[in-house]
Order: C-alpha cells, then sequence, then structure tokens
C-alpha cells in the first residue's frame, strides 16, 4: 500500500499533538460533545482552550461532474474500510465522496472513550458521532496522547504504518465511527495516565480543537498505539 503524500504530511503533523489518556475497566471511560467555546484541551497545557470550527458550502455534484447526482451510477469507496456504496440519492452531501472534500467540523462531533468488554485490559476505544446534517471526513486516525494530573506524559500513541487509499474516512450524519487504542500492547513499564486527549482529524483540526477525556481507571502507558477508524471497534482493533 502507498502513502499518499499528504496522509503523511498529515502524520507528521499529528506527532505535534500532546494529549493524555488513561484507564481501564468496562463502560464508557469519558464523554464530551466536542468542542464549543471553552472546551477541548490545548495539547501543550492540558488546560481547556477555546475551539475551531472547520466547515465548507456543501455543493451537490455526483462524480460525472454534471452536478446531477442522480445520473451517476456504480460503488464509491468508503475510506480505510472500502466497504461503503453510494446510492446517490437527491441530496448529494450525505454520500460518501462529499467526505473527500469536506473535513469534518469539530463543533459537530461528539467524542467518547470507552473501555469494552472483550477486549484486552490495555485496550480503549475511541468513537467520533457526526451530529451534523452531511457526510464528513476525517483523517485516517485520531491523535491520540496521555496524560497524569492535568500534565502531559510526552507519550503519543503510535497509528499503523504504510497508510493510503481514499482522501478521507466519511462519517455520514448520525453514524458512528471508531478508533481503537492500547495504552500498552507489550506490557512493559511505564508512566501512569488519567486521563486521554483526543484530536478526531490532525489533518485539519487545530489543537484547540482536541477533547481532554478522564479515565475511570488509570493505567500504565508504554509504546502505545492507535488504529484507523472503522465502523466496528473490532474492525478498529484489527489494524493496531
Amino acid at each position: 500500500m502507498r502513502i499518499h503524500p499528504s496522509r503523511a504530511a498529515a502524520l507528521a503533523t499529528a506527532v505535534g499533538f500532546v494529549l493524555a489518556l488513561t484507564g481501564c475497566g468496562g463502560g464508557t471511560d469519558g464523554d464530551l460533545k466536542a468542542p464549543t467555546a471553552g472546551t477541548g484541551t490545548s495539547a501543550a497545557s492540558g488546560t481547556p482552550a477555546a475551539s475551531g470550527t472547520a466547515s465548507a458550502t456543501p455543493t451537490a455534484a455526483g462524480p460525472s461532474g454534471t452536478g446531477d447526482p442522480a445520473g451517476a451510477a456504480g460503488p464509491t469507496p468508503t475510506g480505510p474500510d472500502g466497504n461503503g456504496k453510494a446510492t446517490y440519492s437527491a441530496d448529494a452531501t450525505t454520500e460518501d465522496a462529499y467526505a473527500y472534500t469536506h473535513p469534518c467540523s469539530a463543533s459537530n462531533l461528539t467524542v467518547k472513550v470507552t473501555s469494552p468488554q472483550g477486549f484486552p485490559a490495555t485496550v480503549r476505544v475511541v468513537t467520533v458521532t457526526n451530529n451534523g446534517s452531511t457526510t464528513c471526513g476525517l483523517d485516517f486516525h485520531p491523535a491520540v496522547g496521555f496524560s497524569a494530573k492535568g500534565s502531559a506524559l510526552g507519550i503519543q500513541a503510535t497509528p499503523p504504518e504504510g497508510l493510503g487509499g481514499a482522501p478521507a474516512h466519511p462519517v455520514r450524519p448520525g453514524a458512528t465511527t471508531y478508533a481503537a487504542v492500547d495504552l500498552n500492547p507489550s506490557g512493559g513499564g511505564g508512566p501512569v495516565a488519567d486521563e486521554i486527549n483526543i484530536l478526531a482529524d490532525p489533518s485539519h483540526m487545530p489543537n484547540a480543537d482536541g477533547v481532554s477525556l478522564p479515565l475511570a481507571t488509570t493505567g500504565t502507558v508504554a509504546k502505545p498505539r492507535v488504529g484507523l477508524y472503522h465502523f466496528t471497534a473490532r474492525d478498529s482493533f484489527d489494524t493496531l
């Protein structure tokens, strides 16, 4: 799989984002409606910062470029999953292809972190829900980092290598996508984190759009990894 230059740049940008995570145990560790003013967390300080939003004006045009979505035929791949099919309804803004040129706005997203049953104790799952009325695009994975007692640990989860494919990961209106995070894949020693910081789309969102979520139980962080966005937690876990 070849690496798109834009993806490589996005990953380089994500490295600069210092975030925060922790915990284990079942159920939901934390959730937060992604930033309106005064919510979100600055990567450097771990303290609340004003959020920004990235929006785009919807346009209705099918792949044929005619501006008539109903006249287009055939499937459209769905980001890293590659399992979506475009129906080309009357409103093209809800189709997957629309996301390729329309990044998600942080103000339209709800971000949560859970400790789902059936996964290793070191695994958390980030969920991102699109509350907007149009399909929007995310990067292949979130940027994820960790902190303890309000101080950043300076450790960032590493994504899979060799990324490539569609220009964005589409999330349709009302849909939720998942990204698995393993705090300590090898079981090694490291600092204990009590918070996770998440930037849903490091390619298009400023650090101020990151959210900081407490975890129900603290956990040791050592060489953490983050999986690709997928539409099930298990599929994302399989990419770690």
